[in-house]
This record gives structure tokens, C-alpha cells and sequence, in this order.
């Protein structure tokens, strides 16, 4: 059984069951779930470099499991020198059993690899319960070669969950596995 399987099996049989019980849901479909996970590179000033744009979007690609696509301008921007059209981000949108391996990887692998990790911030959630969590560098990630990377960029990595709140969130996150920041 891959280790996505297991994170998402725990999360039906265990996580699920403790999060009715203490918040007081009745119906099963009425707890909050993570839907998708998004990964966003910003490419910066390598907007133009044709080869920078290949190398992050592969290194994006090996990160995911999944192809990268180029994020365009919606509309030209004179004062950061951006015309509408030019490619000014790369993303991922990982679904179903893509974004539980990347949930589970996440936790085990990548965080704790970090430098200095304390803990992920407390204050990264909007309204809906969405997380989004910034990584200063991509060289973290197993897949990733440092000796091929040119450029080391930042990466957003977005949680995106069902029908909740900042608090439903975090309770999930923390029986998930992430680690909190201690205030």
C-alpha cells in the first residue's frame, strides 16, 4: 500500500470519526476535506529567459508528478514591466490520490528537511480554511538535483479544503501530521 493510500485511509477511518465527534457533526459528508493542493513558482525576472523557464518548470514537474503549466498576465503592468501575456508563473494542481502522495510527502519528507523547522506558521489561513504555505527554497524536495539547479526560487504550496473554517482546518491539519508553530 503506497504511503498516499495510507495517509487517506487514516484520514477516513481515524481523523474523520474524531473530527465529528469533537466538533459534533452528525453526517460524514458535512466534514471538512482537503480538495486539492496548488504549486505556484513565481518566475521573477527570468520572465524572458526561455532555457530558466524550461529548467523551472521541469524541476516543478519532478516535484509534482504531474506537468507544470505557464501562468500568463491578465493585463499589462508598465510599472513592473509586464505586458499582458508574458509568462510571469508556473503552477500545479494536484487532485485525488496525486495530492494525498504530495500531503503525505510533504509532511514526512519535506518539512523536516527544512532548515531550522519549528513548525509550519499559525496565521496562514483565509476565511474558507484554505492554508497556503511558502517554502523560501525548492532544493528541499528528494527529487529535486542541486547540482542541475541554476536559479533557486521560492515555492507556494496552497491547501485548498471543503466546506470549512480556519479552525476545522488546523484541528485536520494537525491530526494529518503537520506541525504548528508554538505561540
Amino acid at each position: 500500500m503506497a504511503n498516499s493510500e495510507l495517509l487517506k485511509t487514516r484520514f477516513d477511518k481515524q481523523i474523520v470519526p474524531s473530527f465529528m465527534e469533537k466538533f459534533g457533526v452528525k453526517n460524514v459528508f458535512a466534514v471538512p476535506r482537503p480538495v486539492k493542493v496548488t504549486l505556484n513558482i513565481g518566475v521573477g525576472a527570468e520572465t524572458k529567459d526561455a532555457s530558466a523557464l524550461e529548467e523551472i518548470q521541469k524541476v516543478l514537474t519532478e516535484i509534482a508528478g504531474q506537468k507544470a503549466v505557464f501562468t500568463k498576465a491578465r493585463k499589462s503592468i508598465a510599472g513592473y514591466n509586464i505586458r499582458k501575456g508574458d509568462i510571469i508563473g508556473i503552477k500545479v494542481t494536484l487532485r485525488h490520490e496525486k495530492m494525498w502522495g504530495f500531503l503525505d510527502k510533504l509532511i514526512h519528507i519535506v518539512l523536516p528537511r527544512t532548515k531550522d523547522f519549528k513548525g509550519i506558521p499559525n496565521n496562514n489561513f483565509d476565511k474558507a480554511g484554505n492554508y497556503t504555505l511558502g517554502l523560501v527554497e525548492y532544493l528541499v524536495f528528494t527529487e529535486v538535483d542541486p547540482v542541475a539547479v541554476n536559479k533557486i526560487k521560492g515555492l507556494s504550496v496552497n491547501i485548498t479544503f471543503r466546506n470549512s473554517t480556519p479552525e476545522y482546518s488546523r484541528f485536520l491539519m494537525e491530526q494529518m501530521g503537520f506541525i504548528f508553530k508554538k505561540e
